[in-house]
């Protein structure tokens, strides 16, 4: 009887056992399916919907929409228009009374690359002599930059990161004012090839122009035969060469088209240099600074070169003579695609790129059309360096970096009121709005 009784026992024991084992079995079943479709649950859940309603809305690749919106999704533009169709559960932004635009663009800054201008301890710059095509920007930008802040919170989202040097620079990059490290900041690396041909430069060729034209042109030559004779030259069968094996591989891109050439020039002579040189070489090139270009802003033109203008560099100098408020004007009328950017090292290209908008209103009220000064500091210069397609402009398919306005974005007294990067709002704090609440109060609040 025993022996029945504990042989039933064990049967309940082994039953009850394997209806865990198949309980189990199924809720890690479940678990797993649950695992599989939470991140499209999460996704779908997560989508961030921004729409900004009723303000005068400048997409700049068309005309003004009253009473527009701009409809944003993760970090995407989606819609734009006078009659978008709003999901449920979006977030509304009333603009009403307010101006909306593509946060701005300067193709020609130093911003993360300095803090301190008199402190080399805080530059990253350059590199150590003359020829450094080889050499990017990217890696010697600091994304905790105190100096983020204070420009984007102006309404400046983008810029083009470009080194300095005293002859063949190296190499920019695209990155917009948002991200905790380099790689979530940058869109695109290497942007453009940058250079120098004016009075700055002259020590790379022994003390003269023509001796820098001439280096110029060895390099480039050289980098040609490197091309054609890679392995010769790792065979060390070839004369020795202007640059070094890197900086002769980084120079292929610009030497097959596929990647501008910025050329800082100008006096008049310098520039037509800079043509000329590019017609030798079939080149891409932009032309950086162009002082005198208004005096030959029809050869600009026909040559089919872009400029990056600034247009309060208006005193003269042994290196920009001719320098005059009109510059942006008549370059623009006769046909040169401008992008208007902030001049000088340090402050101007670093601390104070916000000055971008009174740079542009400063065009404006010497000549330069309205239009076409706002088209100068967001869609021309993506269009130059070919992120047209992503940045620039308000419409579907671009990345939703735009700003509200209490007025317009040219008045000194115009404030930002709202600015998207990747369509996340940035908040409008910086080390110039926390010391002002410190000390709005005395004593200060530490």
């Amino acid at each position: 009887m025993i022996s029945r009784q504990g042989e039933l026992q064990s049967c309940r024991v082994a039953a009850v056992g394997r209806f865990r084992w198949a309980g189990a079995l199924g809720l890690l079943l479940l678990l797993t399916l649950m695992s599989a479709v939470a991140p499209f649950r999460r996704s779908a859940l997560s989508a961030q919907v921004i729409a900004i309603t009723g303000g005068r809305v400048i997409p700049v690749f068309g005309r003004p929409i009253e009473n527009g919106t701009v409809l944003i999704r993760d970090s995407m533009i989606v819609a734009v228009g006078a009659n978008v169709a709003i999901p449920e559960g979006a977030r509304r932004i009333d603009a009403r009374g307010r101006i909306v635009t593509p946060g701005l663009i300067d193709a020609n800054t130093q911003i993360g690359l300095v803090e301190i201008p008199l402190g080399t301890a805080t530059q990253e710059l350059g590199v150590q002599g003359p020829v450094a095509a080889s050499f990017n920007v990217a890696e010697g930008i600091n994304p905790a930059s105190v100096l983020i802040p204070v420009n984007r919170v102006e309404g400046i989202t983008s810029g083009l990161v470009v080194p300095s040097g005293p002859f063949l620079a190296g190499q920019s990059v695209f990155v917009d004012l948002a991200g905790e490290t380099i790689d979530q900041m940058i869109a695109r690396s290497p942007v453009a090839m940058h250079v120098t041909l004016d009075e700055t430069s002259k020590q790379a060729g022994s003390g003269a122009r023509a001796g820098t034209l001439a280096r110029l042109r060895r390099i480039l030559g050289d980098a040609r035969a490197y091309a054609s004779r890679r392995a010769d030259f790792e065979r060390r069968q070839m004369r020795d060469l202007a640059a070094s094996q890197a900086d002769l591989e980084a120079l292929q891109p610009v030497l097959a088209g596929r990647m501008p050439l910025v050329v800082t020039a100008h006096r008049v002579f310098d520039i037509r240099n800079a043509l000329r040189v590019a017609r030798e070489f079939s080149l891409r090139i932009v032309l950086a600074g162009a002082t005198e270009g208004w005096e030959i802003a029809d050869e600009i033109a026909r040559a089919g070169v872009p400029v990056l203008v600034e247009p309060i560099a208006n005193i003269p100098s042994f290196n920009q003579l001719g320098a005059r408020y009109e510059n942006a004007a008549r370059l623009a009328a006769a046909g040169v695609k401008i992008a208007i950017v902030t001049g000088g090292y340090g402050d101007g290209m670093a601390h104070n790129v916000r000055l971008i908008k009174q740079e542009a209103g400063t065009a404006v009220s010497y000549g330069l059309p309205y239009e076409s000064a706002l088209h100068a500091v967001t869609l021309a210069p993506a269009e130059i360096f070919g992120m047209s397609d992503r940045y620039g402009s308000l419409q579907p398919g671009r990345v939703a970096n735009v700003v509200v306005w209490s007025g317009d974005p040219f008045e000194f007294s115009t404030a930002v009121e709202h600015v998207f990067i990747r369509g996340r709002e940035i908040p409008l704090t910086s080390r110039q709005t926390e010391l002002l609440e410190r000390y709005r109060t005395l004593p200060p609040r530490w």
